[in-house]
């Protein structure tokens, strides 16, 4: 994860949600088909609108279903590309099925570390603006985190989109 340097426009990601702006910073260096698939979903403004469906207080906030239920994606599934990152605060990972190639558009940020996640799932961003926001998001029931009346991302861009 970087410094504070100039960001990658090209690799950063800015989620607008209803309280202000969270950037993501992406790593095409571990997983650069979830990254590019990412880009160009957000590119298709297929995440614009969608709510975080799940989301489990102390652990992680989940989105990235057009239907808002869990159980569907853009259609495109995606081998894992898994490695030793530590799935800690602020880190964003894909979200997949039992099948460990089953990644498609759902995502999640974790709130705190969950090593049980470490190389079972692809890390492919990390938040470096706007955490406070993520902890802002509704959290859903205890156990499941189905929410109701849930937050939603506004728009989903890619920073040299916005720039």
């Amino acid at each position: 994860m970087t410094e504070e340097t100039t960001p990658d426009l090209e690799n950063t990601l800015v989620i607008e949600l209803e309280t202000g702006k969270v950037t993501i910073e992406m790593l095409p260096d571990l997983a650069p088909t979830h990254v590019a698939r990412i880009k160009e979903l957000a590119r298709e403004g297929f995440y614009d609108g969608i709510v975080f469906h799940r989301v489990i207080d102390g652990f992680m906030a989940q989105t990235g279903d057009p239907t808002g239920t869990g159980t569907s994606g853009s259609g495109k599934k995606l081998r894992a590309e898994f490695t030793q990152e530590p799935f800690v605060r602020g880190v964003v990972g894909m979200a997949r099925a039992q099948n460990p190639h089953s990644g498609d558009s759902q995502f999640f940020i974790m709130f705190d570390s969950a090593p049980s996640l470490n190389g079972q799932y692809t890390v492919w961003g990390q938040v470096i603006e706007g955490m406070d926001l993520v902890d802002g998001i509704k959290k859903g029931a205890p156990g499941s985190g189905a929410v109701d009346e849930p937050d939603r991302m506004v728009s989903v861009k890619v920073l040299a989109d916005i720039e």
